[in-house]
């Protein structure tokens, strides 16, 4: 990932090293892109309008991915199982040294 003049997050592949990336520092820009790039184009748009950065993707819960970004159930599903819940738990798995 390169730091970007604007503060974003560039993200050449949504993984790294063989690891999940650590959304802590990304800004709604970098979430809508790691959505874009993993095949939600379309769901990527959702975090826009609702102003997900980095910090608050971490904090989302299941009902948050399922029912506050007004998103089909079968994407939205993918969505957390796939990628909100395995990008929260590598976070808190680097950061807990």
């Amino acid at each position: 990932m390169e730091e970007k003049s604007n503060g974003s997050v560039d993200l050449k592949s949504p993984v790294e090293n063989g690891q999940l990336p650590d959304p802590a520092n990304w800004g709604v820009v970098d979430v809508v892109n790691y959505f874009k790039a993993t095949g939600f184009e379309e769901q990527a748009t959702a975090f826009q309008d609702q102003e997900i950065d980095g910090k608050s993707l971490l904090l989302m819960t299941r009902n948050d991915v399922l029912t506050g970004l007004s998103i089909k159930l079968g994407p939205a599903l993918k969505i957390y199982e796939y990628h909100v819940k395995p990008l929260q738990t590598q976070h808190l798995k680097s950061n807990a040294g």
